[in-house]
């Protein structure tokens, strides 16, 4: 699925510009080089610069399924079967924690991105494109 997500995602030229991660011939390398390179030419050029980097460690936590799936639909075309297997992972999805030799009482999780998941990073990078566009 990971396969034909990126293929569809790459066939379609759905991919964000600013998106440098996990994506072919782009890294986190070549996007630092690229703010760095952006951060020299406007100095030559006598501009003032801002950098504004955010923290998105804890995001993954965030993310909000019903809208996830919307945007996926709406803004990527994915239908059917494939949003249906994204929704399906998604949902009903739970947590206990052990401690101490206690059990917790079960919690529904109905936010997040499972991180280690086999189609990791892209539902997150796909939800927060709005973000990137913004920042363009």
């Amino acid at each position: 699925m990971q396969v034909r997500l990126q293929a569809y995602l790459d066939g379609n030229d759905l991919m964000p510009c600013a998106q440098s991660a996990y994506q072919k011939y782009h890294s986190t390398e070549t996007a630092v080089a690229s703010v760095y390179n952006d951060l020299l030419l406007a100095a030559d050029q006598g501009q003032v610069s801002a950098l504004c980097l955010l923290n998105l460690t804890a995001a993954f936590d965030t993310v909000d399924h019903e809208l996830l799936l919307l945007h996926l639909e709406r803004q990527f075309g994915v239908q059917c079967v494939a949003l249906q297997l994204f929704g399906s992972y998604l949902s009903g999805r739970s947590f206990q924690v052990l401690y101490g030799g206690s059990m917790s009482s079960s919690v529904v999780i109905l936010c997040s991105v499972p991180q280690g998941w086999v189609l990791w990073p892209w539902p997150f990078i796909l939800y927060i494109t709005d973000l990137t566009d913004i920042a363009n």
